[in-house]
């Protein structure tokens, strides 16, 4: 990778700007950087959030397409934003963890120096991750949205169920009475499923996970599907409301009736990796696992 590595010329830098703690550590990457000889790029918010007397760009999109790298400062929400932007792009991300358990975001932040060192030494590996999209209809109106974790379909106010009917390639699967519905890939197998009972997924795996939000009954289970699926959710209930969220961020409401079809996406996310990192590390040490000694 020392030939890939020489070939990052341009690192480009997006920071979570509600996150003060960023700022510090935003300005040493970018004197570690032009230390490197490197070019230093940011977009608008992370340079004049930083200070940085860098060219800047309005988006992280086009931040991504003028970099060879960009670098994510906050947590794995910044990482999903910026993926969800810059999917389709061949620039990868590497993301620097001032968050909560950073399932994405590779380098914690007080090891960005030495993890900085090892990209530059060529230290690293490039992982596709597959993205998924959902298309349909919201509060009557089209539409159409990429997600890197998961959509959840859920109820709004009140302390009733809502009800979904769910097909896979067109078959029926099953009416859920529950408090939501989430649809991950597997790189999302490890965030809201996960907290909901749901399996953990190699980001490998070719599949989605379907997994119910305190589901009535209690037959009901995370069910794992071929990634090349086509998965449909109908609306049942009137009340409460049914919202539809991508990644966390609220898209709008189902009303009865309205379908929506989630599939894999045509675009994949490009993470970097340090060489000692695996998702199976990540997974023992996020996680507390031990191994039993006899």
């Amino acid at each position: 990778m020392k030939k890939l590595a020489d070939n990052i010329k341009r690192v480009g830098l997006f920071a979570n700007t509600d996150k003060p703690a960023c700022r510090e550590f935003v300005q040493r990457a970018a004197r570690l950087i032009s230390r490197s000889g490197r070019q230093v790029i940011a977009d608008a918010a992370t340079g004049a959030f930083a200070g940085l007397r860098s060219k800047v760009y309005d988006s992280v999109a086009e931040l991504a397409a003028q970099s060879d790298l960009v670098l994510i400062f906050g947590g794995d929400g910044t990482m999903l934003s910026a993926a969800r932007e810059t999917g389709g792009s061949k620039t990868p991300l590497l993301g620097i963890n001032l968050g909560g358990l950073g399932f994405l975001t590779t380098i914690p932040a007080a090891d960005m120096t030495r993890g900085l060192r090892a990209v530059w030494a060529g230290g690293f590996s490039i992982e596709t991750r597959s993205m998924i999209e959902a298309s349909g209809n919201l509060s009557g109106a089209p539409f159409k949205e990429g997600a890197m974790n998961d959509f959840v379909a859920s109820r709004g106010a009140g302390s009733r169920l809502i009800e979904l009917d769910v097909f896979v390639d067109g078959v029926e699967l099953t009416r859920y009475r529950c408090d939501g519905l989430i649809v991950s890939s597997p790189t999302g197998s490890t965030a809201y499923s996960l907290a909901a009972g749901g399996a953990i997924v190699s980001p490998s795996a070719s599949v989605f996970t379907l997994t119910p939000i305190c589901p009535h009954t209690l037959s009901n289970r995370s069910v794992i599907v071929n990634l090349n699926s086509v998965i449909e959710i109908r609306a049942v209930s009137d009340r409460p409301e049914t919202i539809f969220s991508a990644d966390g961020e609220l898209l709008g409401i189902l009303r009865p009736g309205e379908r929506i079809r989630i599939s894999r996406s045509r675009k994949n996310a490009r993470l970097l990796h340090l060489t000692d990192d695996s998702f199976f590390k990540t997974l023992r040490t996020k996680l507390n696992w031990r191994g039993s000694h006899v």
